[in-house]
């Protein structure tokens, strides 16, 4: 499995990166490059890490692994989401998508592919690591809607995808 993170938009959840100075910005950026590269040992998932680099970026899409982290900087002109979107035809079901953009999440409905709130997966970055060492596995208090019957507890397809994601994060 691949899990293509939305870079700025998971560095977003939670906090407020606004206004902030270019050497923050790296800082957290490098921070989240050393989580990511934890969970990627522990998980045994290959991680792509996604920037928008639209703005400022370069006149070319680049790319460098850190850590065993792949992390791709968008061309100039060109949005994370597009990369994004790009990576996730070319692997198709073998993806989990992380970002919390409307856009993307419609896109990946269609193409079938689960995506986790940006929010929730920092959450599991969060809290990634219990006292024993291991690792959360539990999914919410939503899971007992699977445990109930009747078509009001059924979940949606999206629903479905998003919690089957989790459980294997």
């Amino acid at each position: 499995m691949n899990l293509v993170i939305d870079g700025y938009n998971l560095l977003h959840a939670n906090r407020l990166l606004s206004g902030v100075s270019a050497t923050k910005l790296r800082r957290e950026r490098d921070r989240l490059i050393d989580r990511l590269s934890a969970y990627r040992k522990e998980k045994g998932w290959a991680v792509t890490l996604v920037f928008d680099g639209w703005q400022e970026g370069w006149f070319a899409e680049q790319k460098e692994y850190v850590k065993g982290v792949e992390v791709i900087y968008s061309q100039r002109g060109e949005r994370a989401d597009d990369v994004i979107k790009r990576i996730a035809r070319s692997k198709g079901g073998a993806v989990v998508i992380v970002s919390s953009d409307r856009e993307l999440e419609k896109y990946a409905a269609r193409m079938a592919i689960a995506v986790v709130p940006s929010e929730q997966f920092h959450e599991r970055l969060e809290r990634i690591a219990c006292p024993d060492g291991g690792f959360a596995d539990s999914v919410g208090e939503d899971e007992t809607r699977l445990k109930q019957k009747g078509p009001s507890k059924m979940l949606s397809k999206r629903e479905k995808r998003l919690r089957s994601a989790l459980k294997k994060l």
